[in-house]
């Protein structure tokens, strides 16, 4: 079962059919004006896609997730093949708040695909494709951040999910930005950390660290601590994770302003932040100016 605030959160809310609600941009002002007219309607179709489909293949009891997907086309080989950078967030709700607690802040800079003017897309999970295998893999990754913020470790099938589609990418002509070697990030060694046993505690803690954000609203004092302990947890097993781990980077990407946010009036403050130097070294800047 759910944990208790999840419950109260569906109380408030309407039974959803979709687990997303999607929000898309489209910049393809790099693109000649020929592909920029076969792109008039690539923003509406992908929206549809992301918000009419049940990636779970259940109903989805809760509120639907706030997420954004900013594409920045970059290039067109011809009139159908293109490459793109993509912007996706996603946002949780914070119980008894009008506050959202970021989950993802992802620049995925590699993907490439064939899209012909006006193309349907049918949800076919079993199946790759270049586009709404992409979008597949980011909603399932998108819905087990969530749940494992409700439910310890509940994530899990969503993320099987996601690997099976890497998995089907590998094998295609479009394996880049699914295999490792592609930049900073790539869809394959995400995933993968989110099933390593070697980053259970991570998102075990994680869980801890949402039950504090909602806790804030019965008693802040001991919602930080709950906060604070992820830091401690962290801190603890900095000597067993890989501190290049795409899944910590990402994490902390999304979560570094919050955490300082949350942990400004703390009374080991100090100390806190001094930890989190040395477990988020991309982020130190930010830490040192609090």
């Amino acid at each position: 079962m759910k944990k208790l605030l999840f419950v109260l959160l569906f109380i408030q809310f309407h039974l959803f059919s979709q687990e997303l609600d999607a929000t898309v941009t489209v910049n393809y002002e790099k693109l000649p004006i020929q592909n920029q007219e076969f792109l008039v309607t690539f923003k509406d179709i992908i929206t549809e896609y992301l918000n009419s489909n049940r990636f779970s293949g259940e109903n989805w009891n809760v509120p639907k997730i706030k997420c954004t997907f900013n594409i920045y086309f970059q290039s067109a080989s011809d009139e159908t093949n293109y490459s793109a950078q993509v912007f996706i967030g996603s946002q949780r709700d914070i119980y008894k708040s009008d506050r959202k607690s970021p989950m993802l802040t992802i620049l995925d800079n590699n993907w490439s695909f064939t899209y012909e003017k006006n193309q349907p897309l049918n949800f076919l999970p079993s199946e790759f494709n270049p586009i709404q295998s992409f979008f597949d893999y980011y909603a399932n990754v998108i819905i087990g951040m969530e749940s494992d913020s409700w439910e310890k470790l509940s994530g899990k099938p969503f993320f099987d999910k996601a690997l099976f589609i890497v998995n089907l990418a590998l094998s295609s002509r479009y394996a880049k930005g699914w295999d490792r070697g592609s930049g900073n990030f790539n869809r394959r060694d995400f995933v993968e950390d989110l099933l390593n046993e070697k980053y259970r505690t991570v998102r075990e803690s994680l869980y801890d660290y949402h039950y504090g954000l909602d806790f804030q609203f019965k008693n802040k004092i001991a919602g930080q601590e709950k906060i604070a302990g992820f830091v401690f947890t962290m801190n603890s097993i900095k000597s067993k994770i890989d501190s290049r781990s795409v899944f910590v980077k990402t994490l902390f990407d999304a979560k570094h302003s919050e955490i300082i946010e949350n942990l400004k009036e703390h009374p080991k403050r100090e100390e806190l932040f001094k930890i989190l130097r040395s477990i988020d070294p991309p982020h130190s800047g930010k830490y040192d100016l609090n």
